[in-house]
């Protein structure tokens, strides 16, 4: 049962020049659950995650928090808890694991917040690799550790709202599991998640509840194992005759 969302997107519009590449999309993400949004790629799945963020303009209502937002401005959706974890990851190679992590914290820093160590304790908690490297060069880390270390970094800000774009991408199947077990342990810490993904299979085994984007449109949505169960969803995204892996 969806409690009061945290993000409630309405009729939203995304143009590029002449061209509509998202259509009147309509998407809730409550408090403590993970939502998940599959699609071949070109669907629209990283423009809508800009859009929300105010990365691009839109048309339509974004309401976080309650609150609609009207002229968006990133930083302020960063105070007020939104944090995404673009696909490209956008770690800076030259600086250590920990002082990636302390610049995910420089929002709340310059907002008066000093508990950053703590903040860090539980972010190495739930990727001891990370601590284990918090010397090295972000540069040096492999694909799995890099994407733990963008989830972590989001994780400083205390996000209320953590949105993920392809988190699985260009990762070996072991360490897509690994990411995934623990996107799904982030739940449990009460953070809303906004999951991206065209790993269908790995998305929708974690999520509360899904839409399926194509062509810029919700094509279908419903709870992550209606949607799993789906002959639509089946022959198109997870083959195998829908067989769980």
């Amino acid at each position: 049962m969806m409690t009061t969302p945290i993000l409630e997107i309405r009729e939203l519009c995304v143009s590029y020049g002449k061209v509509e590449a998202l259509h009147h999309i309509n998407l809730k993400v409550a408090a403590g659950q993970i939502v998940t949004v599959i699609g071949p790629n070109g669907a629209g799945k990283t423009t809508m995650l800009s859009a929300i963020m105010g990365l691009l303009p839109s048309k339509g209502e974004i309401e976080f928090q309650g609150e609609v937002q009207r002229d968006i401005e990133v930083e302020h959706l960063v105070a007020m808890g939104m944090t995404l974890v673009p696909e490209k990851r956008e770690l800076f190679g030259e600086m250590s694991v920990e002082d990636n992590l302390l610049l995910g914290a420089f929002q709340r820093y310059r907002h008066g917040d000093r508990d950053e160590g703590k903040t860090m304790d539980q972010v190495f908690a739930t990727f001891p690799r990370l601590k284990e490297r918090r010397a090295q060069l972000a540069g040096t880390l492999s694909g799995g550790e890099r994407q733990m270390l963008a989830v972590g970094r989001a994780l400083m800000a205390k996000p209320k709202l953590l949105m993920l774009d392809e988190p699985s991408l260009g990762l070996a199947p072991l360490i897509v599991r690994e990411i995934f077990h623990i996107i799904a342990d982030l739940k449990k810490t009460g953070v809303a998640i906004l999951l991206v993904e065209q790993n269908a299979r790995a998305a929708l085994q974690i999520a509360d509840y899904g839409y399926v984007l194509e062509t810029g449109s919700v094509a279908l949505e419903g709870e992550s194992r209606q949607l799993a169960d789906d002959p639509r969803v089946v022959e198109t995204y997870l083959g195998l005759g829908g067989k769980k892996q």
